[in-house]
């Protein structure tokens, strides 16, 4: 509670929560009890990350735990339509994730049909994690196909990411900055998120 809330006051424009069920990644982190905590803590918005191998079974205990946007990866579900539309019925925003490794083509045909794609600059599993040069190639495909489309779809970033290498990810094209060992590790965190933001 108290790091959310210290999150909250140097500028945090909202939480990106890693659920991870060592099964589709090699780690385990927490459910639907813990994001309902965060819930209580902040007004933010959270962005539910479902790092799992069958998400769809967790969709209602995560919106009700009270999740504004969940997320899955296309490694997972490759025709993802059908759950996009679950989530929007469920009246949260649907999410779409690509790891560093997968071609850009595989998301970009369903895109319309998604609030969010988020582009995994690292592996997903474990935080601290060296940012994977190639994933700003991804972003930069994805940020042409939205606009060529007029599409609304926002494009995250999650892996690595930090003052350093922000300012290239915003250029490449992302609107949404996922920084977790960066931020949570840094004395000056309100000095980040504004330099963050100023980009």
């Amino acid at each position: 509670a108290q790091e959310i809330q210290d999150a909250d006051k140097a500028g945090a424009d909202l939480f990106h929560l890693d659920i991870m069920d060592g099964h589709f990644v090699p780690n385990i982190s927490f459910g639907p009890a813990i994001v309902k905590t965060i819930d209580k803590v902040t007004d933010k918005f959270l962005d539910v990350h479902l790092m799992l191998s069958q998400p769809e079974k967790y969709f209602e205990a995560f919106v009700k735990a009270g999740a504004d946007s969940i997320t899955f990866h296309i490694e997972v579900h490759p025709e993802p339509v059908a759950y996009a539309r679950q989530l929007n019925e469920m009246g949260v925003e649907a999410g779409l994730s690509i790891n560093p490794d997968a071609s850009v083509e595989k998301v970009l045909p369903y895109l319309e049909h998604f609030d969010l794609l988020l582009v995994m600059s690292v592996f997903p599993g474990f935080g601290g994690q060296s940012f994977i040069e190639s994933a700003l190639d991804t972003v930069k495909a994805a940020r042409k196909h939205i606009n060529d489309n007029k599409l609304k779809t926002k494009i995250a970033v999650d892996g690595g990411v930090d003052s350093n290498n922000a300012a290239k990810v915003v250029e490449a094209g992302a609107d949404i900055l996922v920084m977790g060992s960066a931020f949570f590790n840094s004395k000056e965190r309100a000095a980040l998120a504004k330099m963050v933001q100023a980009l």
